[in-house]
């Protein structure tokens, strides 16, 4: 019997939903992956997409990486996701964003919003006149929440140093080199962690002057962001769009370690035995990423403040490990065992 409706990314999930405005031009998906832990967290992304089922993809495979990023960070979430397709013209109107929220509650709070890419605190403002299941809002000086950008960078850098002990044997990051693909809010923030540190930077992001004048700042060098993961370097860190990791790039990766901040770096599971044969050590990026979702889920939540919210990100690495170790005993690839973590929380396993 076919189970997956026709997409292969399609994994048991609770419920995708389509939702159309023409008054406001919207046209959305919301997927929603599992409730079994909670309600089904996730951001929503602004995004132009080639076709309506490249938008339906993208939801799936983010909805699932949502379900297994709560869950391996200790969460009461659930994983959901909501895609919004950028209209002819790239207009994101308040019209629009409030018939985004509208759609959001008539989920009756099954799915829970916040920031991805394209999105901001002020779309999250707007977009919570017209629904209460949201997150990612501003707050008082700290407390939990607000723009979870700079949490996710938090999150990535303490995995690539977790990377670095693992795969370098040096808990010194002075004269690392790490290639980072993606310079905005989360590869921003990492690269300024890692200079501070004394790591050598190689920056690359689509938008050139953005990576230029980051690299002014740091100290750093650019490269082109098609093919900063294949230069040599001890750890190369995507932070763009996913399935940046497939079997032409990891072929070509001079490099020991990838750990990064973008969501589904794998462009298919048998990428994760790819990076496996050829020795290099992968951090899941469900797990590596996981400091946003933190912060906005215990601002949604009521739970705790900025420094539990910093507590839990300091987990990640422990989280890392546990996968590496089981990954080291068993012989599976990193990408697999944390999969098979993360379904044994959610009752998949």
């Amino acid at each position: 019997m076919q189970t997956d409706w026709g997409y292969p990314d399609f994994d048991d999930h609770e419920g995708i939903h389509l939702f159309s405005d023409h008054q406001t031009g919207l046209r959305c998906v919301i997927a929603v992956h599992s409730t079994a832990l909670g309600p089904a967290a996730g951001g929503v992304r602004f995004w132009r997409y080639a076709t309506s089922d490249a938008a339906v993809t993208d939801a799936l495979r983010l909805s699932r990486g949502m379900s297994f990023k709560n869950a391996m960070a200790g969460l009461p979430m659930g994983g959901g996701k909501g895609v919004v397709l950028a209209p002819e013209g790239g207009a994101k109107t308040p019209e629009l964003l409030a018939a985004f929220g509208r759609a959001v509650e008539s989920l009756g709070g099954r799915y829970v919003t916040a920031e991805d890419v394209g999105m901001s605190e002020a779309d999250m403002i707007t977009i919570s006149g017209s629904t209460k299941y949201v997150s990612g809002l501003p707050v008082a000086a700290g407390n939990a929440g607000g723009d979870p950008g700079p949490f996710t960078a938090m999150g990535v850098y303490l995995g690539v140093r977790a990377a670095a002990r693992r795969a370098l044997g040096s808990d010194d990051m002075r004269g690392v080199r790490v290639a980072v693909q993606g310079v905005g809010s989360v590869g921003g923030g990492l690269a300024r962690l890692l200079a501070k540190d004394g790591a050598v930077l190689t920056l690359a992001d689509v938008n050139e002057a953005r990576a230029e004048a980051l690299a002014s700042e740091l100290g750093a060098t650019t490269a082109d962001p098609a093919t900063v993961l294949t230069l040599e370097a001890d750890i190369v860190s995507p932070n763009a769009l996913g399935a940046v990791l497939d079997e032409a790039t990891i072929a070509a990766l001079r490099c020991r370690a990838v750990a990064g901040g973008a969501n589904n770096q794998l462009a298919t599971a048998a990428d994760g035995a790819r990076l496996q044969d050829r020795g290099i050590l992968y951090a899941p990026d469900y797990v590596i990423n996981a400091g946003g979702i933190i912060n906005v889920a215990l601002e949604y939540l009521g739970q705790g403040n900025r420094a539990e919210v910093e507590a839990r990100i300091a987990r990640i690495p422990d989280r890392l490990v546990q996968v590496w170790d089981e990954s080291e005993a068993s012989g599976k690839p990193h990408s697999d065992v944390a999969d098979a973590i993360a379904r044994r929380l959610i009752g998949r396993g």
